[in-house]
């Protein structure tokens, strides 16, 4: 579904990726993984056309994106969850969720405001509360499900258990194996290996701008000394 080769980008004249590849299959949940400031949110920002490409080829369903605008990205069926969640704040919950709300892909069972209720059941409850009086964790509900109404073919989740009580990143996690389940494609940024080795199928590590290890959850657990040297854990 998304193919990324060689991926080079830039803020300014200052080059931030030199390498970066991953590779996403239908229904598969795939991670990026590494220390802060290695490129993750910068790879995130360049599938999506906000950050300048220097060179290599991102793929989206087998047409090329590389360089394309972020609404065009969008309207082929990738749905981002921003790290920092940014939320409208001045917009009721419900309106954050049917700000963005398409169907481009024609799907037969859409995401609909009652379905993003039925899985996030306190956003039901808070539907006419301003979105910036929310606490963090329901904010992060919030963005998941205004992603969801966009109907994406692909969903990224960049941080997004990041900063949140445990009982929420829980309710997130659950609602992430929850989408899986249903075949729904998800790239994945987040720090709790734990969680990702069951939850993701294949993982890719960033170290400075360049993907440096790439294998399945299983060979995660084997290899520690990769974990260690390049994630920190």
């Amino acid at each position: 579904m998304l193919s990324v080769e060689n991926l080079q980008a830039a803020y300014g004249s200052t080059q931030v990726l030199f390498d970066v590849g991953l590779q996403i299959g239908e229904g598969e949940v795939v991670t990026l993984l590494g220390r802060n400031g290695m490129g993750k949110t910068t790879t995130v920002r360049s599938i999506m056309g906000a950050c300048r490409v220097m060179g290599g080829d991102i793929r989206f369903t087998g047409r090329a994106i590389t360089g394309a605008v972020p609404e065009a990205v969008a309207r082929l069926g990738v749905g981002l969850v921003p790290e920092g969640r940014q939320v409208f704040p001045t917009l009721t919950v419900r309106e954050n969720l049917v700000a963005t709300a398409a169907n481009r892909l024609k799907r037969s069972d859409p995401w609909t405001l009652e379905r993003v209720y039925t899985l996030f059941p306190r956003l039901k409850e808070r539907a006419n509360q301003s979105a910036g009086t929310l606490s963090g964790g329901e904010q992060q509900m919030l963005v998941i499900g205004r992603a969801l109404m966009t109907n994406p073919k692909l969903l990224i989740l960049d941080e997004a258990t990041e900063g949140l009580a445990p009982v929420i990143r829980t309710e997130i996690w659950q609602c992430v194996a929850r989408l899986k389940r249903e075949g729904q494609s998800i790239l994945l940024i987040d720090k709790n290996i734990g969680i990702l080795k069951r939850l993701a199928d294949r993982h890719h590590i960033l170290e400075k701008g360049r993907t440096v290890w790439t294998g399945t959850g299983a060979d995660l657990a084997r290899d520690a000394e990769a974990v260690e040297r390049y994630v920190g854990i």
